[in-house]
């Protein structure tokens, strides 16, 4: 199913995208894209894992375009970014807004 093909993970320095990958780094698809805001964890996981199939994006769901750039050429997006502590969330909720239901949309 997932043999030479391309998959995008949003939020890809999180827990989450920690797990995607080290689901997929040994299996037969072809390229792990990891998008995130995060530059010093890419920057770690770019270390840590030192891997060809990996492509690192810098990049926030809340933009249309930076997302539809790391997306061209993906056959499968796993999307975990999003503002996940509640207080967090209450105390910006037009920013848990933009994460988790624009950002949301933005992966279609």
């Amino acid at each position: 199913m997932f043999e030479n093909k391309n998959l995008l993970t949003t939020g890809g320095t999180g827990s989450f995208g920690n797990a995607v990958l080290r689901r997929f780094l040994d299996s037969d698809i072809a390229e792990i894209r990891i998008f995130s805001r995060d530059e010093k964890k890419q920057d770690d996981m770019r270390k840590h894992y030192y891997h060809p199939k990996l492509k690192f994006y810098i990049g926030d769901v809340r933009d249309e375009r930076s997302v539809s750039g790391a997306m061209r050429g993906v056959d499968y997006v796993f999307h975990g970014a999003a503002l996940k502590q509640v207080p967090s969330c209450e105390f910006h909720p037009m920013q848990a807004l933009r994460t988790n239901v624009l950002g949301t949309e933005n992966t279609f």
